[in-house]
């Protein structure tokens, strides 16, 4: 019998479902893949580069890596995250990748249907998440390969559709193609629900004394004085799905362990200042796309202003240096920052970062100049105010100011993700309960091993909301988190088995 059913939620589901995920970018569709059944095992043929690694695979080869101890394999490995089991498993998946190697997976794959925990992943658009909403133009950052999600290879997929792959770096577009195709291949179809917009995701308590089990919301103050009587259940989700005709069905469901993976790119960062709200600042790669590809800056004497130091920001730059608009290019930052992220790209993979890269040291203002026709960098200095006469204040690190009129400006300087579903917007959540979460400064705090939340017991989190923006890394969250679930079914059935329990499951 179906949980839900399979066209749309329910309005008031009776069951109480063990997982519910909330966002299917490719870190909702492998953790589904993962709760699956599907579970990953040394190749027979295999040999891992790293001998000590191998040496352990070796000892538990008649095991899943879900069954084996994570914190044990993943000892003394080092790698481009700060998680060690998106470590290990990228380095199992793409070992010594960040060499230049492109060795095969170590690991074959089994569906064993046994292993299913039921779950459903819950989205806005098609699977794929945000990479359907990313500007088509630009190349992604990762190989193919390492945007590719276990069991189907991207190039193999590609291969199919009768493309050529150029190059090892390809376009959003295909990547989000792949994703939507891979939930089906799959088939994880019957997990996924699309235009799904969370409203709340709250805890639910029920008294101890309770012998009907009913679970119940329960005021603030009631908690204060009767929380000695008081346990944490489920989960309480509530929200609406987008149906055909444009209406809002609501729908509420239950759940015993909720799982976020809703990525960070839904609200762009703001400098929270003076006319950022007018017209002419636009907050996204696509907003400025949009009003290129309208002719809209086609034929302007004025700049772009671009704001930021990262990979977006060298996007806008690209997009704009192709279309023949002069830019601005301001940045907080020292061109010789060991932190910039050009400085961790290879010249030879990324040519064009390094083209933005080689302009922002040799091509920056001074005061006795003024500014170049293509491209001026503005290093070490920050927007004071936007004007309605499309003016900018710039503000040097000396203090120094200076105005500019420009035909936009894009203000690209980061993200937050949108948890406005649960409680203080999620900011309990994060290493400073003080901040809003994002993925470089203020992550999600998870155990290093499961991924469930230090301060939230039951409430898991993945991908970029606990620092593992690429594609490779957030692998690793979907076995943190099925190794955790599925030990603790396990001891679950040993309890009911042994009669501990009351006889459910």
């Amino acid at each position: 019998m179906p949980l839900v059913e399979e066209t749309s939620l329910l309005e008031d589901s009776s069951v109480t479902l063990p997982v519910v995920v909330i966002g299917n970018g490719p870190s909702g569709i492998c953790l589904s893949y993962m709760l699956s059944g599907y579970r990953p095992y040394l190749s027979s043929e295999a040999i891992h580069p790293n001998a000590i690694l191998h040496s352990k695979l070796e000892e538990g080869r008649h095991l899943s890596i879900v069954d084996q101890d994570l914190e044990y394999l993943s000892e003394g490995l080092e790698g481009r995250s700060s998680n060690p089991v998106a470590v290990l498993f990228d380095t199992l998946l793409h070992p010594d990748a960040d060499f230049g190697y492109d060795y095969p997976s170590v690991l074959h794959w089994k569906l064993e249907q046994h292993h299913y925990i039921p779950h459903l992943v819950l989205g806005k658009g098609p699977p794929g998440g945000a990479w359907h909403n990313m500007e088509g133009s630009m190349l992604t950052i990762s190989f193919g390969n390492w945007m590719e999600l276990p069991g189907l290879k991207f190039k193999d997929w590609v291969s199919s559709k009768r493309r050529n792959l150029k190059g090892d770096r390809v376009m959003p577009e295909e990547i989000a193609r792949y994703y939507k195709h891979y939930v089906k291949v799959m088939g994880l179809q019957k997990n996924f629900r699309e235009n799904t917009y969370i409203t709340s995701v709250s805890r639910l308590y029920r008294d101890q004394g309770d012998g009907d089990g009913q679970d119940r919301n329960i005021s603030t103050q009631h908690l204060q004085i009767e929380k000695s009587k008081l346990i944490k259940r489920n989960w309480e989700i509530r929200g609406y799905q987008r149906v055909a005709d444009g209406s809002h069905v609501p729908f509420c469901l239950f759940a015993e362990n909720v799982a976020l993976a809703t990525g960070t790119l839904d609200s762009p960062a703001h400098l929270e200042i003076e006319g950022e709200d007018l017209p002419f600042v636009f907050h996204s790669m696509p907003e400025f796309g949009a009003a290129i590809g309208k002719g809209k800056l086609r034929g302007k004497a004025d700049p772009v202003l671009i704001v930021g130091s990262g990979l977006t920001a060298a996007d806008a730059i690209l997009c704009a240096y192709n279309n023949n608009i002069p830019v601005i290019h301001v940045f907080r930052r020292r061109v010789t920052d060991p932190s910039l992220i050009f400085k961790q790209l290879p010249k030879k993979l990324y040519p064009e970062y390094h083209k933005v890269y080689h302009m922002m040291c040799t091509q920056s203002y001074s005061v006795d100049s003024t500014l170049l026709s293509d491209y001026t960098s503005f290093p070490e200095h920050h927007v004071l105010s936007f004007k309605s006469d499309m003016k900018c204040i710039l503000q040097s690190i000396s203090g120094l100011k200076k105005i500019f009129k420009l035909s936009a400006a894009v203000v690209l300087i980061g993200s937050h993700p949108n948890l406005s579903f649960l409680k203080e917007q999620g900011c309990y959540l994060g290493h400073n309960s003080s901040q809003p979460i994002t993925c470089k400064t203020n992550p999600v705090e998870i155990d290093a091993y499961t991924y469930e939340c230090v301060k939230e017991a039951n409430l898991f989190a993945l991908g970029p909301l606990v620092g593992d923006n690429f594609v490779r890394f957030l692998k690793g969250g979907a076995l943190g988190v099925t190794r955790c679930l599925a030990m603790r079914q396990k001891k679950k059935h040993l309890f009911v088995e042994r009669g501990g329990g009351d006889g459910i499951a």
